[in-house]
């Protein structure tokens, strides 16, 4: 949404693919929505949101693969369907795409010949390499021969899974003519002309072994424009003890873990907790009350106006949230789930501006010390700030502009906005 707002400024048309969840939202941001016909959007939603798939990969692995042979290959030939229609009626220059939305750049990149950018979410590049750990455990980089061999040992065992998944894609590109892979799928997206990651070299292990057609842009955040005022309660707040902020994201599917220790491990502490629920789920019906004096419950506060203001950060570990934190230079405490939030989590603490805390010891004691630690130790706001710098530096949306118009080989007139490009 950030990219598209920054696009439209620059005279482009641009439309959204996407489930009719998310309708209201394109709709009302001012974009075309075209929505799925034939992916099964309810099927999709709960094989990604269901914590009986998205369970950690160490405890349940053929539960998590089941759940991404699901989500990325079954939906294939439903994806490409739907935007060959679209392909033909609405014509778009170029179409920019999710890491997780397969039929663009494995199909239609080479049987449509349209251009198909990369816009991935996470904090760090997918792309698998040399020096960085296999994605999707939260490993540590191997930098020591113990986390050297424990990323071997792990590459190892997921060589066949990886290999299993080459073989269902290929299967699949075969139904039009299409080459094998050679390569797994994530590579493949590599060779793409343009892979943009929203965050910056500095917190994705300084990597140099990437393709050329990987550009990090830093943060790509967006806020509802029209929800975005700032609560009185907000802005009456003197601001004279630390504030901590607690959310467990908009998309939260498991029990209200995070929130209830950090109600409990941070009660009558010198400092004021803010802890949001997220707009599916309803503050009143999570058994939290009664709450502490110094606890607030909300649904839903704006991130830009509140991450200005807080000290400490508890998250699970959403890449947009930790890119809205460390864009503000706030350190954070990360308590991962699902999917890519302990690799997400990984990075925050290798870069030393967060403290990363496992789910099954996150105990109102063990997250109250990580939070005093944090408000104590000034190295990790230092971090969180250099960090922020590093972030600006990139460029963000309009950055993402550049490249994008760039791939398409048209600029458009500064003055006359004549030269515009659907995307």
């Amino acid at each position: 949404m950030a990219v598209a707002h920054a696009l439209a400024a620059r005279g482009h048309e641009i439309g959204f693919y996407t489930g009719a969840r998310a309708s209201t939202t394109v709709l009302g941001e001012g974009f075309r929505h075209f929505g799925f016909e034939q992916v099964n959007e309810e099927r999709l939603y709960q094989t990604v949101m269901s914590p009986k798939h998205s369970t950690n990969a160490w405890k349940h692995p053929f539960r998590l693969i089941n759940a991404l042979r699901e989500w990325l290959i079954s939906t294939l030939p439903a994806q490409v369907r739907d935007l060959e229609k679209l392909l033909d009626r609405w014509k778009p220059d170029i179409i920019v795409c999710d890491v997780t939305m397969w039929g663009p750049p494995l199909i239609l990149h080479e049987t449509r010949r349209v251009p198909v950018a990369i816009l991935a979410y996470a904090v760090g590049c997918m792309i698998p390499g040399p020096g960085v750990p296999p994605w999707g455990l939260g490993l540590p980089k191997p930098t020591s021969w113990d986390t050297r061999l424990l990323s071997r040992i792990v590459e190892a065992l997921t060589e066949r899974r990886v290999e299993s998944f080459r073989r269902a894609v290929n299967q699949v590109r075969s139904r039009y003519g299409l080459d094998r892979l050679d390569v797994p799928v994530h590579n493949f997206l590599g060779t793409l002309p343009l892979y943009i990651v929203p965050s910056a070299p500095e917190l994705d292990y300084d990597r140099s072994d990437l393709p050329e057609s990987v550009h990090y842009v830093g943060p790509l955040v967006w806020n509802r424009t029209n929800d975005a005022s700032l609560p009185a309660w907000l802005a009456e707040r003197t601001g004279d003890r630390p504030l901590v902020h607690v959310t467990e994201g908009t998309m939260h599917a498991w029990k209200p873990f995070l929130l209830r220790s950090a109600a409990r491990g941070l009660a009558d502490l010198p400092l004021d907790v803010i802890m949001t629920s997220g707009d599916y789920r309803n503050p009143g019906e999570l058994g939290l009350k009664p709450l502490p004096p110094n606890v607030r419950l909300e649904r839903w506060v704006p991130h830009s106006e509140l991450l200005q203001r807080t000290d400490v950060l508890v998250t699970t570990g959403g890449a947009g949230t930790v890119l809205t934190a460390l864009q503000a230079g706030v350190p954070m405490v990360v308590v991962p789930t699902e999917w890519d939030k302990p690799d997400n989590a990984q990075r925050v603490a290798e870069a030393k501006c967060g403290i990363r805390l496992s789910p099954r010891r996150c105990t109102p004691k063990r997250l109250r010390h990580a939070v005093e630690r944090i408000l104590d130790d000034p190295s990790f706001l230092r971090n969180a700030q250099r960090l922020a710098a590093a972030l600006a530096a990139r460029g963000g949306a309009q950055r993402a502009c550049e490249q994008l118009e760039a791939m398409c080989g048209q600029i458009p007139n500064e003055r006359t906005w004549k030269n515009s490009n659907r995307v």
